[in-house]
Order: structure tokens, then sequence, then C-alpha cells
């Protein structure tokens, strides 16, 4: 599990898991608990990938604010 942590944000946990030709990205919001799920091609950078799952974790979090 990775954290990502920048200076002034939430605090966002990552797992990865390699599923054949893919990279399952799972983005856990540490405040919350919630959870988002994103598929990526495994010639993408890790970064690429996190940035990815950022912004469906960003986009699940803003829905529950409704």
């Amino acid at each position: 599990m990775n954290r990502q942590n920048p200076p002034g944000a939430e605090e966002i946990l990552f797992e990865f898991w390699q599923v054949g030709s893919q990279m399952r990205i799972a983005a856990i919001d540490a405040k919350t608990g919630i959870e988002v799920i994103a598929i990526a091609p495994l010639n993408i950078s890790e970064q690429q990938m996190k940035q990815l799952a950022i912004k469906k974790l960003h986009r699940r979090l803003e829905q529950l604010k409704k």
C-alpha cells in the first residue's frame, strides 16, 4: 500500500494489483474510508495511475456531498 499526502491535502492510500496486462488501483480516502477502483494499462507510469485514481476518488467524494 502506498500513501500520497501532499502538503495541505487529504491523505490518500493506494493499493496496486496487476491483473493480466492491466493494473488495478484502489484509492482510499483515509479520512472517510471511501474507496474507488481504477483500471489502467501497464504502459503508463505509476504517477499517471495514481492521478487517474485520484480524479475518480474526487468525483466520488463530490457525488456524496450532494
